[in-house]
């Protein structure tokens, strides 16, 4: 007999509509589920307070539930402010793809960071939203930096426009829908029309602005990493008074060239190092 034969134990017992009525449901699968859906609903990340209220479960279970996904890196914990988010383990299979992309991309993060003073980052589409894979803070005192991990709108942000104007068209309406288009600050887009004619500019230019609408100080231009195995870009960010717009076109101008040595690289060890 087969091993794989009968996965299902009632297999055999007979149709009908007893067989559909079945429920093969797990509770602490279905708690593990209800965790993952706030999560994913989350912009700004969910206390265990919002887990217990949500769920019903008692503190103490809901505590270690999010403590084993943080754990496997599917959630990831804000020290200062014990906020949840979802976590990087849900790259899935992706993740020796984003761990390899990772370690091309940072010498040539290095040198954009030490060419303009200004923080360089790696971003990724994760679902329905932009997450910071890698960051190279400025060293300047005063800077503008994402935490690695971190989770950001596709409307706002420069990575976001980057990745989404290389989308399908539905895919961006979709995620859109479910997710929103909250005002950031008075620069943000907030209707979806608007955001595709945004997309237009930036495949016609080959490079996205965010200005001002993620942040009211801040400025980042981004490009996508066309040649990349999962939806990626790459950016520079900076205060807004130390980033004129002026400077866009010469900070586009070095990600593009960035970008594209990035993703003629496919091996992180391959020969020499061209960045350094």
């Amino acid at each position: 007999m087969s091993a794989d034969r009968n996965l299902d134990p009632d297999e055999g017992a007979g149709d009908g509509p007893l067989a559909e009525d079945r429920d093969y449901s797990l509770r602490a699968v279905d708690r593990v589920c209800a965790i993952l859906d706030l999560l994913q609903q989350s912009v700004d990340g969910i206390s265990l307070n919002t887990v217990v209220e949500a769920t019903g479960m008692p503190k103490s279970s809901a505590y270690r539930y999010l403590w084993t996904l943080e754990a496997h890196r599917y959630v990831e914990r804000d020290e200062e402010t014990g906020l949840c988010r979802l976590g990087l383990g849900f790259l899935g299979m992706q993740s020796r793809h984003l761990e390899l992309l990772r370690e091309v991309a940072r010498p040539w993060l290095e040198k954009l960071r030490d060419e303009f003073g200004e923080t360089s980052n790696l971003g990724v589409l994760d679902s329905d939203r932009i997450i910071y894979v890698d960051i190279i803070e400025s060293r300047r005192g005063v800077r503008l930096a994402a935490s690695r991990g971190d989770r950001d709108p596709l409307h706002s942000t420069a990575l976001g426009k980057a990745i989404a104007a290389h989308l399908a068209e539905d895919r961006i309406r979709d995620v859109l829908a479910r997710c929103g288009m909250p005002r950031r600050s008075a620069n943000t887009i907030t209707t979806v029309e608007d955001y595709l004619a945004e997309l237009d500019t930036v495949r016609s230019l080959g490079y996205a602005v965010d200005n001002l609408e993620n942040e009211a100080d801040g400025r980042c231009v981004a490009v996508p990493l066309l040649g990349a195995s999962i939806p990626a870009a790459i950016s520079l960010s900076a205060p807004a008074a130390r980033f004129p717009t002026k400077d866009v076109g010469r900070a586009a101008k070095a990600l593009i060239d960035v970008a594209s040595r990035i993703v003629s690289r496919p091996r992180a060890n391959s020969g020499t190092n061209d960045a350094a």
